[in-house]
């Protein structure tokens, strides 16, 4: 059976390591068969680590992807070449994940630390029929502070209603989390991987959590306040704004993301479905 942690932060977002930091530790530490980058709203980070890792030895395989701002919640989007579109809604996102033959994961589900796909979403994107709106895998494990807090919840959806590939992911913005949670699966590379997660083999597992005393309390502060301003850093300050009031609105036109215009979307949520917090 492999491991692999699909859930990593960098410098370019709110992590606190850069991309060659981040796969020189993945080495030296061991552990791991298969990392995936996925920093918030970019593919610079993947795409360096790309490049690197093509260039190396390294004794693991890389999946590239983004974790995407969706105005439903974030999205994991892995095995991705090219930047997905942030601040639209999430059967839109979705259908441009599967377009270019990438996998969507749901990280730190029903989370209110954060923004998080709810369990209204979850049953609006299972009562679509069209192509590409579903969802590949779940974290039933995420370490962050917003995926402990819904972890146990997220577990016992999946297992009785969702029925995703079940994936553990650190979600870590310190070196030191790396491998907190991880995914096993049969197999040792990224194409094996990918095959577990299509048929639902894979499962989560809790690695070894660092103490805070080993981050620094400084560190930590820093972090906070990076992963405050990552959004805004990266799509600019007002589609960020107008994105958090969209993601509000039953019905709205969708805010420019700074990635191009989108056309309005103008649908509202099925009715019965009751948001669960």
């Amino acid at each position: 059976m492999g491991s692999a942690d699909l859930h990593i932060h960098t410098r370019y977002g709110d992590g606190m390591a850069t991309v060659p930091e981040l796969l020189r530790y993945v080495a030296d530490r061991g552990g791991l068969d298969v990392i995936a980058i996925t920093e918030h709203d970019t593919m610079r980070a993947a795409d360096e680590a790309r490049e690197l890792h093509a260039r190396g030895d390294y004794p693991f395989g890389l999946a590239c992807g983004e974790e995407v701002t969706t105005l439903d919640g974030h999205l994991l989007a892995l095995f991705i070449d090219e930047p997905v579109e942030s601040f639209r809604r999430i059967e839109e996102t979705l259908v441009a994940i599967h377009r270019q033959g990438g996998l969507a994961v749901v990280p730190h589900p029903l989370s209110w630390l954060t923004r998080s796909v709810t369990a209204r979403v979850f049953a609006r994107v299972g009562n679509v029929q069209n192509d590409g709106v579903y969802f590949d895998g779940i974290e039933e494990y995420n370490m962050s502070p917003a995926g402990r807090v819904t972890s146990a919840k997220a577990r016992r959806l999946n297992r009785n209603l969702f029925r995703l590939a079940a994936v553990g992911a650190s979600d870590a913005h310190f070196l030191q989390s790396i491998g907190s949670a991880y995914t096993s699966f049969e197999g040792t590379t990224a194409d094996d991987l990918r095959r577990a997660i299509e048929t639902k083999t894979t499962s989560g597992a809790v690695g070894l959590l660092p103490r805070l005393s080993e981050l620094g309390y400084r560190n930590i502060a820093l972090q906070q306040w990076r992963g405050m301003m990552a959004t805004p850093r990266s799509m600019g300050w007002v589609p960020t704004i107008r994105s958090f009031v969209a993601s509000r609105l039953r019905r709205r036109p969708l805010p420019r993301s700074g990635r191009g215009a989108t056309q309005p979307l103008d649908t509202p949520a099925p009715r019965g479905d009751i948001e669960q917090r």
